[in-house]
């Protein structure tokens, strides 16, 4: 439902908390009025900028959690969720401020000399506590972006208005594109894998079926085997050093090189591998899709990525969102990761310029929705594929994350 459809259903009471929070000058009693004064205010665009550059950055996190989500309805542990994990890291003068302020009253006391007379300065005051989630929910209803939606099986859901979160997305994509610097021209060269993944995963199953593989006490192939399938891929990788951390990218992140991971999770969550025995082989179901040697369709491919990236980049559909709108033409890499790592949480030992270079952007461009050139001038650059841009376009997935035990 769009904005007017939503205020016409909210109660009087919460009407003019709204009407309040604009300043709308009108009969508080008239519900008709309420809502006409309403509308005004908040599809102003000057109201409606000046409201998105004064929101602070975790506000913004949170509403871009919402943006890319194709659901309409969200209920309140949800919501509080989001704003939770919108609250990581800070700007450096933040920081510094905040220690200034959080120091002990002994810290931020001056000594005192040995017999000055001086009386001790009182401690500042403590700051107030930061609002809570269920405050900043609050305060996005007075401002007409949420809105309380029916209720479920013991639980109230909560409702953006569609052409809100359409407004929403224009505003900050208009902030991330003055960030954005195009290339000066096309690159001399340039990576494009597409259909290659869908490719590999015939591949895949066609080696499994013709070579008997034995699996190491922890279920994975050994070296060898590995090496195999990976010289007979689209896509030539180095195998994981020693010593290194990989986990939450997959059940296989631990053992193979990140897009042999996912392609072999692709195929055990399909139900097309079986690890019995000390032994890799196809189930039934793996034989038949092998027999059929049928490249996989790439939107299906991405739909898994997304799923299996989720429990580490919860927001993961929201940046390949953003890649996808601001790479409609060449842009540097650099300036991508300006603008969107402010959005991307850090996970474990990986930092957001980390997460969104190899998992986000490396990712993309072996699912063959992204183009990586090299430039003379501007460095890396970066471009969204025809095929990547469909695929993003036709999306509407389930929210749930993958987690291959």
């Amino acid at each position: 439902m769009n904005l007017a459809d939503m205020l016409s259903y909210a109660d009087i009471g919460q009407l003019s908390r709204i009407a309040t929070t604009y300043r709308c000058e009108c009969n508080g009693n008239s519900k008709n009025e309420l809502i006409q004064s309403i509308l005004a205010a908040i599809m102003r665009k000057d109201v409606f900028e000046a409201q998105i550059s004064a929101m602070r950055l975790e506000d913004l996190r949170f509403m871009n959690s919402l943006l890319f989500d194709p659901r309409d309805a969200f209920s309140l542990e949800e919501l509080i969720a989001r704003i939770q994990m919108s609250k990581f890291g800070q700007s450096a003068p933040e920081k510094s401020e905040a220690a200034v302020l959080i120091a002990s009253p002994q810290q931020q006391a001056q000594p005192e000399s040995k017999g000055s007379g001086k009386r001790k300065k009182k401690p500042p005051a403590e700051p107030a506590p930061e609002p809570g989630p269920r405050e900043t929910i609050s305060r996005f209803k007075h401002y007409g972006w949420l809105f309380n939606g029916y209720s479920g099986p013991d639980r109230y859901l909560f409702q953006m208005p569609a052409d809100l979160k359409v407004r929403f997305k224009d505003a900050l994509e208009r902030r991330f594109a003055s960030q954005i610097v195009p290339a000066a021209d096309e690159p001399a060269a340039y990576r494009d894998e597409q259909q290659l993944m869908g490719d590999d995963v015939q591949k895949l199953l066609t080696y499994i079926h013709h070579h008997d593989i034995p699996l190491t006490s922890e279920g994975s192939m050994y070296k060898r085997s590995i090496l195999q399938i990976l010289d007979g891929l689209g896509v030539k990788e180095q195998l994981p050093t020693r010593g290194e951390w990989r986990f939450g990218y997959g059940r296989r992140m631990k053992d193979y090189p990140n897009r042999l991971s996912l392609l072999y999770d692709y195929c055990y969550f399909e139900g097309w591998l079986s690890e019995n025995d000390g032994r890799l082989t196809l189930t039934a179901a793996g034989q038949e899709r092998q027999a059929q040697l049928a490249p996989e369709a790439p939107d299906k491919l991405y739909r898994f990525w997304l799923r299996l990236y989720k429990t580490a980049i919860p927001n993961v559909r929201a940046i390949a969102g953003w890649v996808d709108k601001l790479a409609k033409a060449w842009i540097t890499a650099e300036s991508l990761k300006q603008a969107l790592t402010p959005f991307i949480k850090p996970y474990y030992y990986d930092p957001p310029e980390t997460i969104l270079e190899q998992r986000i952007v490396g990712m993309m461009l072996h699912l063959g929705m992204l183009r990586l050139g090299e430039h003379g001038e501007s460095g890396l650059v970066v471009r969204m594929t025809p095929l990547g841009r469909s695929i993003v376009a036709g999306l509407n997935i389930e929210d749930d994350a993958i987690v291959l035990e």
